[in-house]
């Protein structure tokens, strides 16, 4: 239950950070455009990479100790300083951008949605390579949990988003909301790097 808390926490916490995949996915929603399909490929591209991170970058974590320690305190660096940018957005404050998109047909929706989420160099840094060296703190069975986790927090987000986008579209275009939710992801970044950091100068 740990691990899967810890997945679903870092992996919530990585997510709901205003990006532009948030703000296509929530705009797809509220125009009712195709939003299932948006959040299926979504979630399916996640759970790939947060796959391939758990067993490849984590298995090799795990394997070797000296690795894991220097993956340990990298993972806990980019937390604090993710955190940290969480914080800083969180003051500055921060509104959802809905920009048009040009996708009508199903097929231009899901082209959209891959440019969007496989594009960004930050997809794969958060989920292959802080998953994977997050994940290498724990046992091969609860390594798979953890990543179970973060593949939960990416499921309840996009059809969070998806289904909600005209319930949820005037409030994410409130500041204090994303001011909450920044604060949160701060708040949970940070828990996160101090746990990592515990946990490496206890082994």
């Amino acid at each position: 239950m740990t691990a899967f808390l810890q997945g679903f926490g870092l992996g919530g916490g990585l997510i709901v950070a205003i990006g532009a995949q948030n703000a296509f996915v929530l705009t797809q929603g509220v125009r009712r455009n195709y939003p299932m399909a948006v959040a299926t490929v979504c979630i399916v591209c996640d759970g790939l990479l947060i796959f391939l991170g758990v067993t490849g970058v984590g298995s090799a974590v795990g394997r070797y100790p000296l690795l894991g320690r220097l993956a340990a305190w990298g993972g806990a660096a980019f937390l604090a300083w993710y955190g940290f940018g969480a914080f800083r957005s969180a003051w500055k404050g921060g509104v959802l951008e809905q920009g048009r998109n040009s996708g009508k047909t199903l097929r231009q929706t899901l082209l959209l949605t891959l440019g969007v989420t496989l594009l960004n160099p930050h997809v794969y840094l958060d989920t292959v390579l802080l998953m994977g060296s997050v994940s290498g703190q724990f046992a091969i069975p609860e390594r798979y949990v953890f990543g179970l986790g973060a593949l939960c927090a990416s499921i309840v987000w996009f059809i969070l988003l998806s289904l909600g986008g005209q319930v949820l579209a005037p409030v994410f275009s409130r500041q204090s909301t994303w001011r909450f939710l920044d604060g949160v992801v701060c708040l949970t970044m940070w828990s996160l790097a101090l746990g990592l950091i515990r946990s490496t100068l206890s082994t």
